[in-house]
């Protein structure tokens, strides 16, 4: 690793600790050139997932469109923000776990409502109308009663 002040090569980890939830490696370097200190990260670097839309158009994977449709489907209701960010980080687990380079977003949408089902009934209702374009008040039935048959 090269020093970013004096650009040497003699540097050393003096520290290591996890960082990000457990997702990358904090380290704490000197310089053996100059004894300036210096940190850095490693992460685990990912392959980037191609989402296949409804439509056909494909696009990159984004983690902000899963979490706006988990925050809008869980306003006003009793999970944190804390269980939403456990929620997303399970699901991403899950979709990488796949190991697929273009991945349906018709999959992650039933791999989002799994999730959702185990922390809140009433946003798991809310993301399912939208994502399975509920067209009237008997298809939005049928899947409350599906739910509460499981129960």
């Amino acid at each position: 690793m090269k020093c970013p002040f004096c650009n040497k090569e003699n540097t050393r980890v003096i520290d290591s600790r996890p960082a990000e939830d457990n997702n990358a490696i904090r380290r704490r370097r000197v310089c053996d050139a100059c004894g300036k200190r210096f940190t850095t990260y490693e992460k685990v670097e990912t392959i980037p997932i191609i989402v296949i839309k409804k439509d056909n158009n494909r696009e990159t994977y984004d983690r902000s469109k899963i979490e706006a449709a988990i925050i809008r489907s869980c306003h006003k209701r009793s999970v944190s923000i804390n269980q939403i960010t456990e929620m997303i980080d399970e699901i991403e687990t899950e979709i990488f776990n796949l190991e697929e380079k273009e991945i349906p977003s018709s999959v992650i949408g039933e791999i989002v409502m799994n999730k959702l089902k185990n922390y809140d009934s009433v946003a798991y209702v809310r993301f399912a109308s939208v994502y399975r374009e509920f067209k009237d008040v008997n298809t939005f039935m049928d899947e409350i009663k599906k739910l509460l048959d499981k129960q």
